[in-house]
């Protein structure tokens, strides 16, 4: 028998609590057994994904409310997989935007919600943690009404519903004072918001791939909404490429969201959200039809990258000691694979004697969580430092400029209006928030790099940035990059404590005793503007005479231990991240002094 089907997107800003409520959703339709463990944001399944509390990938999954099957997507709210929302966009008949009580819409709530806008959708608007003591969710209504009016929304798109709800308890509430114990408000609104999915089974077949998957038994999977018509096992189709060339194809299997789960069945009908198999070069984008009727869907638009880097093999002394993926086939061959399912991304070999390739994405996140994905397989790799992708539009250079939200308390904003302003940042608003400073800027890409852990130096820690890619413009002039610079090991061998100490006074280290090192590595920042020599594996003299300080332990301060984030921002462009499964360390990209002089004209 046929369900009814609404196909919902949960849209927010990271942090306000989709993966929670998707939680809810599953919780209350039945979904676990009495007994069954369930673990909080079930739906990021994915390692870094629950450690670093964002969701990165789009997930599906389905609830049934009386005789209505309600596909639900979890999106990420991070500007940097901002490609994993727009497509999925299309297969959804209404978004739930979710908003924090007390921050409001955010820089991300306002790129996701414009997508869905401008597709013509009508969101449901839910006000997110209204049990915060200091919440302000009336007011955060009139500022998500402003956003919609300045988004161009039409009537029917501003007469949007209204909940108050706590994701976390699993509590939904048509009115901020009213008492409620589940999330039936949410479904009720749902249903009476958005029709269910119109009965299109007996037309031509249409069925548009909006997102990717790969199964290592089963092979490359493509996942959409059936548009019109339905789709069986073993059909023949017409596949309709978005170069416009046309090929017969088969499908091996068809699969059904059922809660968590995809469940095989023969046949899907118009308004599923559907996983096929058995087509090895599908694409986003891609619209299966009948075998003889053709009728292709209008293709699917990926933003462009905005940032690249270049992943070359890993030539320092201790490379492949710790990894078993270590050479540029092996290398290729990954980033093939990672191709299969994340269209961001793009990928082209290094012209001339580097061995690698130039990788490009949606921003350093976006990258850097396939390299923190690729040293957990093992493989080894250097990474040169990110650089922004320039565009020339009518023949004038553009790049990328970014919309930044800074909160920090007070004293510090001094501190931050003039780190912006020198990375050639522009002031859009500067508000007071409590005992803290809202500041708003648009800043290049370029200006951005390394200023997160700035930030966190000169506000001590409580300083908060949220930034999203906001438009292309003028290419802004040189902007200047680290002025410190670095300390140099020039031995191979391992750091010893009485060597680490004389080397404090001349920075900050990034190393401690027993950490082995090779020359050309970079073992801490140097206090001063130029780069210094140093030899971290130099003992003590022995003697015969005692001195009275002989007995004495050497204390030595804790090492900075560096994040492949935290690197991948402190590099300049003469250096190297070399990411190992079992370490991540900065090298030079010249290992010897003289190699370094040789090639410092070209630098």
């Amino acid at each position: 028998m046929k369900n009814k089907i609404i196909n919902i997107a949960v849209i927010a800003h990271v942090d306000a609590g989709k993966s929670t409520l998707v939680d809810a959703f599953l919780q209350q339709s039945g979904i676990f057994r009495e007994n069954q463990e369930v673990t909080e944001q079930v739906m990021d399944s994915d390692d870094i994904e629950r450690e670093r509390g964002i969701t990165i990938y789009s997930k599906n999954c389905s609830v049934m409310h009386n005789d209505i099957k309600i596909n639900i997507v979890d999106t990420p709210g991070h500007a940097d997989f901002s490609s994993e929302v727009e497509r999925i966009m299309k297969t959804v008949d209404t978004v739930i935007l979710l908003v924090d009580s007390i921050e409001g819409p955010m820089p991300q709530t306002r790129f996701v919600l414009q997508k869905s806008l401008e597709i013509g959708l009508r969101p449901i608007l839910l006000i997110n943690k209204i049990d915060k003591k200091n919440h302000r969710a009336e007011e955060v209504v009139d500022m998500v009404f402003d956003l919609f009016v300045e988004l161009d929304a039409n009537e029917e798109q501003l007469n949007f519903p209204i909940l108050y709800g706590i994701a976390k308890e699993g509590i939904v509430q048509y009115e901020l004072e009213e008492e409620s114990n589940n999330i039936t408000p949410l479904f009720d609104t749902i249903i009476n918001h958005v029709s269910p999915y119109p009965d299109r089974d007996k037309e031509d077949l249409q069925f548009q791939v909006s997102s990717l998957a790969y199964d290592d038994y089963i092979g490359r999977l493509g996942i959409g909404r059936i548009t019109a018509g339905t789709i069986r096992e073993g059909q023949t189709v017409s596949v309709a490429k978005n170069d416009g060339s046309v090929e017969k194809q088969k499908i091996s299997n068809v699969h059904v969201y059922k809660g968590l789960k995809r469940a095989q069945v023969k046949e899907a009908f118009s308004g599923d959200i559907v996983v096929i198999s058995g087509i090895a070069n599908i694409s986003i984008g891609d619209t299966i039809c009948e075998e003889n009727k053709v009728i292709p869907m209008e293709s699917i638009k990926i933003e462009e990258p905005t940032m690249s880097m270049n992943f070359l093999i890993n030539t320092s002394p201790f490379a492949g000691l710790s990894g078993k993926y270590v050479t540029t086939r092996h290398l290729k061959a990954r980033l093939e694979r990672e191709l299969e399912v994340n269209v961001g991304l793009k990928v082209e070999p290094l012209e001339g004697a580097l061995d690698g390739y130039k990788v490009s994405g949606r921003g350093e996140l976006h990258l850097s969580v396939l390299l923190e994905n690729m040293r957990r397989e093992g493989y080894e790799v250097s990474v040169s430092r990110p650089e922004v992708i320039l565009k020339e539009i009518d023949g004038v250079l553009m790049e990328p400029i970014e919309r930044v939200i800074v909160n920090v308390p007070e004293i510090y904003s001094g501190s931050v209006i003039s780190k912006l302003n020198l990375r050639k940042g522009m002031m859009v608003s500067m508000l007071p928030d409590g005992n803290y400073v809202k500041i708003e800027y648009l800043v290049p890409t370029r200006g951005l790099l390394g200023y997160r852990t700035e930030l966190i130096n000169d506000s001590k820690g409580e300083g908060t940035i949220i930034r999203s890619f906001d438009h292309y413009d003028k290419y802004k002039g040189e902007i200047a990059q680290r002025i410190n610079g670095v300390l140099i090991s020039s031995q191979e061998g391992e750091a010893i404590a009485y060597s680490l100490n004389n080397l404090e006074s001349r920075g900050t280290l990034f190393i401690g005793p027993g950490d082995k090192v090779y020359e050309g590595m970079i073992i801490g920042m140097c206090s001063r503007g130029e780069d210094m020599v140093v030899n971290p594996c130099k003992g003590k003299k022995q003697s015969n005479v005692r001195s009275s300080a002989a007995d004495e332990a050497i204390r030595l301060s804790p090492p900075k231990i560096m994040t492949l984030e935290a690197a991948l921002e402190f590099i300049n462009d003469d250096e190297l991240v070399e990411i190992t499964p079992d370490s991540i360390r900065l090298r030079k990209r010249y290992l010897t002094e003289i190699e370094r002089k040789k090639n410092g004209q070209k630098h």
